[in-house]
């Protein structure tokens, strides 16, 4: 129904309006969830980048630049090998630093390389 006379607008009755403020704040709060939530999934609360030096690190082989893998002693690492078209990455493509299923709670740089890299379906 529409009302074109700005002189006598239409009565709401308070029931409409609680309706209306209800509405306006879910929506408000929606919104707020949501940017937190994306800010979240950019960097997920506890996570620490790992340090090349950590135990787990150097059982693995792990290096945050994969052009400094040396082939001889890691003869499964081939060049174009690296971090961001492994199958154990996680989290937004493009990111410099990811969470990785290998290391828990920790970061790994996308340019990195460890001996458990996998090639992701659809990557080269």
């Amino acid at each position: 129904m529409f009302h074109n006379d700005p002189e006598n607008p239409p009565k709401m009755t308070i029931p409409e309006r609680l309706t209306r403020r209800q509405l306006l704040g879910a929506t408000v709060t929606a919104a707020a969830g949501l940017a937190g939530a994306s800010a979240l999934a950019q960097t997920p609360a506890g996570f620490t980048k790992l340090d090349e030096k950590d135990p787990q690190a150097v059982a693995l082989h792990y290096v945050h630049d994969a052009k400094l893998v040396d082939p001889k002693k890691n003869p499964t690492y081939k060049p174009g090998h690296h971090c961001a078209n492994c199958l154990q990455i996680t989290g937004k493509a493009g990111d410099a630093w990811r969470p990785c299923n290998i290391f828990p709670k920790k970061l790994v740089a996308a340019d990195g390389w460890c001996s458990v890299w996998v090639q992701k379906p659809g990557t080269t």
